[in-house]
């Protein structure tokens, strides 16, 4: 989580102090239930992400706001308009462009959330993420990402893609 939000606020130039806020905050609670259920983690972080903003007395449209980005991890899709959706989703796929041996730190650590799914499920269903992955025209929406990422996830992506078939 400390990662995406780093991440974050390196493709937030030029927004204000409020909105890296808020986009930090939906960064640091994105992922903060996370049980291998995909939608069902986003439900409820971003209901966890509400409660704990409320009874901190953060303002109710700063609220409702991070609670709106979290979701949006949900389908990993935003509003061309909406830049910092734009910056959490690429910031959560940052990732994948790491080096060699980050990503296979990445890979390693997601084998063991989904470690309850059998070796032979987990290859269809993790080649099928990659294939939707690597399918995409672009896996980033901010400019500054793409060039920063989008070869090193490519290749990444390519790789275990690879050595699942």
């Amino acid at each position: 989580m400390r990662q995406v939000a780093r991440d974050a606020a390196l493709l937030c130039d030029g927004v204000g102090e409020r909105e890296l806020a808020v986009v930090t905050l939906a960064a640091l609670a994105h992922d903060v239930v996370y049980d291998g259920k995909p939608g069902d983690d986003e439900r409820r972080s971003a209901e966890w992400a509400r409660d704990q903003l409320t009874a901190a007395g953060v303002a109710e449209g700063d609220v409702a706001r991070v609670e709106e980005l979290v979701l949006a991890t949900m389908a990993h899709e935003a509003p061309a308009e909406d830049l910092l959706a734009a910056v959490l989703l690429d910031a959560d796929l940052a990732v994948l462009g790491s080096d060699p041996i980050g990503y296979e730190r990445y890979r390693v650590a997601v084998r063991l959330e989904y470690s309850h799914v059998p070796e032979d499920v987990w290859k269809v269903g993790r080649t099928a993420v990659l294939r939707s992955l690597v399918g995409r025209p672009s896996l980033y929406l901010t400019e500054q990402a793409r060039r920063q990422w989008s070869g090193k996830a490519r290749r990444n992506l390519a790789a275990e893609l690879a050595s699942l078939v």
